[in-house]
């Protein structure tokens, strides 16, 4: 402690490299965990035991079709799905339209999604005002619709009732019927109140000009049934678009399960690299600690000298040299993780950014300062232990 203090500048330059590296690794940390949870809690809020069924891409000619230009998923396919589907509670075929959309003098640019009514319970999306349309609705393909809160802004500035309004999408006018809670904005930046959903089936023929859907979304009775889900709506669309045992599917079925853990891996890779990189400035920091403690090593050559010719034996030397350094690199791995901290809070507080630090994460940052201690401490404490004390006294 006295070598330590004797010696502030240096060791506190010492401990600088420790203190950014340790810093930087907790950030790092924090981040790709704040955003692994942020992710996990955005795909959550379109429900967890979601599944979506979207055309497969097709080989023709050699080449690889887009699955969006493929036709395979049929009003037959939804009606399967409603009458036979074991594991599965609602269902919405999807087609989705983008446009402008019109009222008066205001425009803006938005989608517009054709669905069933089961859609907003599949989404989660909940009705501020008026109410949603009707399997009636439906049937009848009616010119009604509900409006995400950036289309009510856009269209009906000053805080006009837009309940009962007619507007126009691609020169088709809707009724607005509801308008939807607001979502905001996703983790990708996304608005995704900026939206039109109206009964598929108007969609379906008065924009899209189609008979086929994008894509069909349900959900399954509980997030731990989504694999017999999928298994049950396999077997389903297999039997319907008459494939042979050795064909491949000509759709794709995901579940929000599968979808959190590919963003769940991919944002631990992410981190990873990010962790990696900010390590090395710890490795620069263990190489600062070895070149100061052999600087250190040399001053007290005469120090090391006379101790040992009073009895200290080359352990006794070692030790101090090597508890030394690690002192040096636990001091800075504290000083580290406060500052790692501070930062991280900063993030949340003042920029807004996800950060959460992982409890692990401060366990495994003192853990490598030891490390760096007693693996960049150990050549210098072994150099001073190994010394001549006759030559290590008449040492200039």
């Amino acid at each position: 402690m006295k070598a330590i203090l004797s010696n502030k500048a240096r060791s506190i330059l010492s401990m600088l490299g420790i203190i950014i590296g340790v810093a930087a690794v907790i950030v790092m940390m924090a981040i790709g965990q704040g955003s692994k949870e942020s992710v996990r809690k955005e795909l959550s809020t379109w429900g967890t035991n979601l599944l979506t069924i979207r055309p497969g891409a097709d080989m023709r000619g050699g080449v690889r079709q887009d699955p969006s230009s493929m036709q395979t998923l049929k009003m037959a396919d939804y009606q399967s799905i409603l009458s036979e589907a074991k594991f599965v509670t609602k269902v919405s075929p999807e087609v989705s339209a983008s446009g402008q959309v019109i009222n008066g003098a205001n425009n803006t640019n938005t989608s517009c999604y054709g669905e069933s009514p089961d859609y907003l319970s599949i989404k989660q999306w909940t009705i501020e005002e008026g109410t949603c349309f009707t399997e009636e609705d439906v049937k009848k393909s009616a010119k009604v619709c509900v409006v995400g809160k950036t289309v009510v802004d856009e269209l009906f500035p000053g805080g006009q009732d837009p309940i009962g309004k007619t507007i126009r999408f691609k020169s088709i006018p809707f009724r607005i019927v509801g308008v939807l809670k607001s979502k905001g904005y996703n983790s990708w930046g996304m608005d995704q109140d900026n939206l039109i959903i109206a009964p598929y089936t108007t969609v379906m023929k008065r924009i899209a000009a189609q008979t086929f859907f994008s894509s069909i979304v349900c959900s399954a009775v509980t997030e731990e049934l989504s694999d017999e889900a999928i298994e049950d709506l396999t077997a389903i669309l297999r039997r319907n678009h008459k494939l042979k045992d050795d064909a491949d599917d000509d759709f794709t079925i995901r579940s929000q399960q599968e979808m959190m853990e590919t963003m769940s891996s991919t944002m631990d890779t992410i981190t990873i690299i990010l962790v990696v990189a900010a390590g090395f400035s710890l490795l620069v920091a263990g190489i600062g600690i070895m070149n100061i403690m052999l600087v250190s090593v040399t001053e007290r050559t005469k120090e090391i000298g006379l101790r040992m010719s009073v009895g200290a034996r080359g352990l006794d030397i070692s030790n101090q040299f090597l508890i030394e350094s690690i002192l040096i690199s636990l001091t800075g791995g504290v000083l580290g993780v406060l500052f790692g901290g501070l930062l991280t809070w900063g993030c949340n507080a003042i920029v807004g950014y996800p950060a959460v630090i992982p409890a692990w994460s401060v366990i495994v940052s003192f853990a490598v300062c030891v490390l760096i201690g007693v693996v960049f401490g150990y050549f210098p404490a072994q150099k001073a232990a190994r010394m001549d004390p006759i030559e290590a006294i008449r040492y200039e």
